[in-house]
């Protein structure tokens, strides 16, 4: 969005690019010597520097890399209605949800309490709304 804000129509992608101090070929940009250098032979030379006049662009660029990733850390739907099922019809008896027909994967009783333990991490709010929901089920039913 920021390049976008700041790119002129009238002009070529290169120019735009330059304008910006940005480089449309990272080759060109940092070229690589092709000779070899000898052990003490050291020769630099100067490029001229192009004049940016749209630094604003670059720096915003610049500001946003630097900013933390989210995580975006989600379960699919479908771990969520196993995990459910699982608790609902076996409570905390691991062994009977390894059984359970449900079990597609054939999940170990250790790997089945992983997954719950997964879902309670990820969603302990929603994991707690589940539980007393089950719990006034179970009044219900008494």
């Amino acid at each position: 969005s920021h390049i976008r804000h700041a790119w002129d129509h009238a002009k070529s992608v290169r120019q735009n690019l330059a304008e910006m101090g940005l480089a449309v070929d990272p080759n060109r940009a940092v070229p690589l010597r092709k000779r070899k250098v000898k052990a003490m032979e050291v020769d630099r030379e100067e490029r001229p520097k192009e004049f940016v006049r749209k630094p604003y662009v670059l720096n915003d660029l610049e500001a946003e890399a630097s900013l933390p990733e989210k995580k975006g850390n989600t379960l699919s739907r479908d771990l969520i209605d196993y995990v459910r099922h699982m608790v609902e019809n076996h409570g905390e008896d691991y062994k009977a949800m390894a059984r359970d027909e449900k079990n597609y994967y054939q999940d170990t009783p250790k790997q089945i309490r992983n997954k719950i333990n997964v879902y309670k991490r990820f969603y302990p709010a929603e994991w707690q709304d589940f539980l007393d929901s089950l719990q006034k089920s179970k009044m219900e039913v008494e």
